[in-house]
């Protein structure tokens, strides 16, 4: 098993370490023990990743001096509501947890958003740990310090910015992964070549069997490789006044697809492959790349086994979610798009129309 790597995110109020390797989840008690001695702490899971790693970690604490509570969420997207949310304050406060309590969040990223949310808002803001075990959760949204919860008008539009302690990343939960689960944590993967390395990018392209195959060496240089390029974003602009929109790349669209397709259909990935194909169709209307770009990524997308159509969904119905996302400033949508790859460029009064004709296009 590859020794641990340890990533540094550095932030104005707090840096902190993500630590990858082969039996990480085995040592966190451990190492949180280093941190905070004895604390209350709650794990936030559901039953299926709970059944794979829960116990594991509670009796770890237990040992360690922890005073623990579980809290399990049913499983999908659907469930990262403020109700849902609610539920786990209620369960603190009734277990007597005060300013000095720990919430680990364990699982992908609902567990992993909705954990965080609570942790920043419980009592003004306790600590959260991120023990991610979805290979999107690995590589993107347990790094960063978003957390939220979805309404019913859109995605992660109530939340907040709450740093982590730390991101204990053990890749033998991905073994437990299903294929579905694990091919759509791929496109946040891709997305990181297309904003900001165009080497991983070529790496991703020559190394796809490896990937789909999940070996372990490759595993490992892909999730670290993401994580180091979004601590590098997040490390110059934590709270997303500039450059680190570049992360939204394909999450404009593809949060409108989810949206209207109620988050029965596409995974969160699955979503973000398509709208980062359609982003990338408007930056050739737009004339900002060349097609090779688009059939570049479209055809590393389809390699790895995702999604790269628009389905049969109204046009109009996906341009009324996109006025809802966070990035609209002054009712001017605005979009992540290509330049080439490795570089993307923040484009803002885009009209309904170009979105739509591209949209429409085959």
């Amino acid at each position: 098993m590859p020794q641990v790597l340890n990533i540094k995110v550095k932030v104005p109020h707090r840096s902190y370490d993500i630590k990858i390797g082969g039996n990480i989840l085995a040592d966190f008690p451990h190492q949180l023990k280093q941190l905070v001695e004895g604390r209350q702490i709650i794990i936030v899971s559901n039953s299926i990743i709970y059944g794979y790693h829960g116990q594991q970690v509670k009796e770890g604490l237990i040992e360690h001096g922890f005073d623990v509570v579980t809290y399990l969420v049913p499983d999908g997207e659907e469930y990262k509501t403020w109700q849902e949310a609610e539920k786990i304050l209620t369960t603190l406060l009734e277990a007597g947890f005060n300013r000095d309590a720990v919430i680990a969040a364990l699982g992908g990223g609902v567990i992993g958003d909705l954990a965080g949310f609570v942790a920043s808002i419980y009592q003004r803001g306790i600590d959260l740990v991120q023990l991610p075990t979805t290979l999107l959760a690995q590589v993107d949204s347990s790094v960063g310090g978003k957390v939220a919860v979805n309404h019913p008008l859109g995605k992660n539009m109530i939340g907040a910015f709450h740093q982590p302690l730390g991101v204990w990343t053990d890749l033998r939960a991905l073994n437990t992964l299903p294929e579905r689960e694990w091919t759509a944590g791929l496109a946040e993967v891709v997305k990181y070549g297309v904003i900001w390395d165009e080497d991983f990018f070529d790496y991703l392209e020559k190394n796809v069997q490896n990937i789909k195959n999940r070996d372990l060496a490759v595993v490992r240089e892909v999730i670290g490789r993401s994580c180091q390029i979004k601590a590098e974003i997040v490390g110059q602009d934590e709270k997303e006044q500039g450059i680190r929109a570049v992360l939204n790349f394909g999450h404009t669209i593809g949060h409108a697809l989810e949206k209207v397709t109620e988050y029965k259909v596409y995974r969160h990935g699955e979503a973000v492959a398509i709208g980062m194909v359609c982003a990338a169709k408007v930056a050739v209307y737009l004339e900002l790349c060349s097609v090779q770009i688009v059939e570049r990524l479209e055809s590393l997308l389809k390699k790895l086994g995702l999604p790269v159509e628009m389905p049969n969904v109204s046009s109009d119905l996906i341009l009324g979610s996109l006025y809802l996302d966070k990035k609209v400033k002054k009712k001017e949508l605005v979009l992540i798009l290509p330049r080439r790859i490795g570089q993307v460029e923040i484009i803002r009064g885009i009209t309904p129309q170009t979105i739509k004709d591209c949209i429409d296009r085959p």
